[in-house]
C-alpha cells in the first residue's frame, strides 16, 4: 500500500508525542493531516463527535482518504481518587478514550474501503503499572488496550490492524511536573524521547507490521517490565 494513496491522521499532533509522529510519518511519505483542539491541519475536540465528523470530512477534502490513524491526544487532570471531581474525571476518560472511539468509527469507513489501514493507539505505561493519583488516566489508558486488541480481532480480516504504544516517561511539556523520584525508578537511567516512540509508530504503521496486531509495544527503558 503506498503512502500517497491516502493520509494519515494523528490526534493531538502539533506538539510533543504526537507532534514527532506527525514528523515521522511524513518523512515517510505519507500526507499528514494533523489534528487538535487548538490548531494544526484541522481544530476539534476528539471528545465532541460532532466536531470529530466535520474534522474527518475536512481532512478527506483536502488530504483524501484516512489510512493511517493515530490516536495521540490525551489530557491529564491527577488526583486522589477520594478527591477527584466527577468533572476531572469524565475530562481525561472523554478525551483519552472516548476520544479514540470517536476518531476510529470514521477511519474504519475509510480502511474498509481501501481494504488496507493502520490504527495505533498511544497508551501509557500506567495502563499496566498502577499510579496513585490517576486513576482517570490510569481507566483511560488501559481502556484503550482493551479497545485495541477488539477492534485488531474485529479487523484483521480486512488488511487492517491495530495495535498500541505504551510509552513510559517521555520528555515533553505533558511530564514537566514528574517527580524524579519517578525518572529514578526507569531501569534505562533517563527518560525517553518523543522520536523514540515515532519510530516504533512508523513500524506499526508499515507492511513489514502487517502481521502485528493487537499487539502492545512498550517505550519505556523497561519501567513497566
Amino acid at each position: 500500500m503506498s503512502a500517497r494513496e491516502g493520509c494519515a491522521l494523528v490526534t493531538g499532533g502539533t506538539r510533543g508525542i504526537g507532534a514527532a509522529i506527525a514528523d515521522r510519518l511524513a518523512a515517510d511519505g505519507w500526507a499528514v493531516a494533523r489534528m487538535s483542539r487548538s490548531g494544526g491541519d484541522v481544530q476539534a475536540d476528539v471528545a465532541d463527535t460532532e466536531q470529530v465528523r466535520a474534522a474527518f470530512a475536512s481532512v478527506r477534502e483536502r488530504f483524501g482518504p484516512v489510512l493511517v490513524l493515530v490516536n495521540n491526544a490525551g489530557v491529564r487532570a491527577d488526583g486522589l481518587t477520594i478527591r477527584m471531581s466527577e468533572d476531572d474525571w469524565h475530562a481525561v476518560i472523554d478525551t483519552n478514550l472516548n476520544g479514540a472511539f470517536h476518531c476510529t468509527r470514521p477511519a474504519l469507513d475509510d480502511m474498509l474501503s481501501a481494504r488496507w489501514g493502520r490504527i495505533v493507539n498511544v497508551s501509557s505505561v500506567v495502563a499496566q503499572r498502577a499510579n496513585p493519583g490517576q486513576a482517570n488516566y490510569v481507566a483511560a489508558k488501559a481502556g484503550l488496550l482493551g479497545f485495541t486488541r477488539t477492534v485488531a480481532r474485529e479487523m484483521a480480516r480486512k488488511g487492517i490492524t491495530c495495535n498500541a504504544v505504551t510509552p513510559g516517561v517521555i520528555e515533553t511539556e505533558m511530564t514537566t511536573d514528574v517527580a524524579d523520584e519517578i525518572v529514578k525508578a526507569v531501569p534505562a537511567g533517563r527518560v525517553g524521547r518523543p522520536e523514540e516512540v515515532a519510530s516504533a509508530v512508523a513500524f506499526l504503521v508499515s507492511d513489514e507490521a502487517a502481521y502485528v496486531n493487537g499487539a502492545t509495544l512498550a517505550i519505556d527503558g523497561a519501567l513497566g517490565a
